[in-house]
């Protein structure tokens, strides 16, 4: 398969994604659920309508444009996959094979469902991708690594694939920049940046910078179309737990019924916490943020008129050339000797 070819099955896949039929998409999220209870209907249709829209014909080819078409000799790449949310593992897919390499991808319990389906229905499109795409228990035979996982196993990676190229992720998270002169609708934009996905992912904000003496009613107000995570037992289950956690050992905080904004100088929070932090001018918010730019996925803030920010609303919708840790993958892809 050329270069062209693989574009074209990418961009049919795609367009096979936008036009799943609803018993198509019942039976796919009910099995999906089955494997991870985390990944329920409007997750999975989520991440799904996101990978559609990585994979529109215009944006995909003008991004592909700025690479080489084929690698200068193909190799095994071994992908290690998180699960951490549905399909997360997919971009990384698409850069190997859109590259001109050969995919072993070892994807994570939690989205084996997901993973195996989608490259199903690419195969079921174009059937000379199963010679460029397989799914493996070891890596043992990859020339190269990809791999994504916690600080800790990150080490571990970062020891095992020392001697060949490789490209390892670690913790991430993101942050929200408030003011106090948001809209009512700009905080309830927000939420989705909170909420979806259960806050399981390295785009969702776990901590919000706010100015000294922020009135948080407000924002609690806004929040509440999204009191429906509570539907989800594993996120009720943690709200109960850390609320208990939060009033046994008396800890200022706010809560809505539903999630918990506490003052905390850590970025990342547990699953129905925000922690948040405050800022005295712009200069002191643009120094906290240079302090933890290498843990930060990816800023929101309204309008995203604060530089390099996205807008609210917006984090989990990032576009084909928004790589995680902000690291190229597609140039180590093609940089591969």
């Amino acid at each position: 398969m050329n270069h062209f070819e693989r574009l074209a099955a990418f961009i049919n896949l795609g367009q096979r994604l936008r036009h799943l039929t609803e018993d198509d998409r019942d039976d796919l999220y009910r099995r999906a659920r089955n494997n991870n209870s985390w990944f329920d209907a409007p997750n999975v249709a989520a991440a799904l309508d996101g990978i559609a829209r990585l994979l529109e014909e215009h944006s995909l080819r003008t991004w592909a444009s700025r690479y080489p078409a084929e690698a200068a000799t193909p190799r095994a790449v071994g992908v290690v996959m998180a699960g951490n949310i549905p399909l997360v593992g997919f971009h990384d897919l698409l850069c190997v094979v859109l590259s001109g390499h050969n995919l072993l991808a070892k994807p994570s319990s939690d989205d084996r469902y997901l993973m195996h389906w989608i490259v199903g229905e690419l195969t079921r499109i174009e059937p000379r991708m199963a010679e460029r795409i397989t799914f493996v228990e070891r890596l043992n035979a990859a020339d190269a690594f990809i791999a994504t996982g916690s600080d800790n196993t990150g080490r571990y990676f970062e020891y095992y694939f020392r001697n060949k190229p490789n490209l390892i992720r670690r913790n991430r998270t993101s942050l929200g920049i408030l003011t106090g002169q948001e809209t009512p609708e700009e905080l309830a934009a927000l939420g989705a940046d909170i909420f979806q996905y259960y806050g399981l992912g390295c785009r969702n904000v776990s901590k919000l910078l706010v100015p000294k003496d922020y009135r948080f009613d407000k924002l609690l107000d806004n929040l509440q179309p999204w009191e429906r995570v509570l539907e989800q037992n594993r996120y009720q289950n943690n709200y109960d737990y850390n609320k208990s956690i939060l009033l046994v050992n008396r800890v200022p905080h706010f809560d809505n019924g539903f999630v918990l904004f506490t003052e905390s100088a850590q970025l990342v929070s547990p699953i129905s916490v925000v922690h948040y932090g405050t800022y005295h001018d712009e200069a002191d918010l643009q120094q906290q943020l240079a302090q933890v730019a290498n843990q930060t996925q990816c800023l929101v803030s309204a309008g995203g008129l604060f530089p390099g920010s996205f807008a609210f609303g917006q984090a989990q919708c990032p576009s084909v050339s928004d790589y995680a840790d902000g690291v190229d993958t597609m140039a180590f892809l093609t940089s591969l000797p």
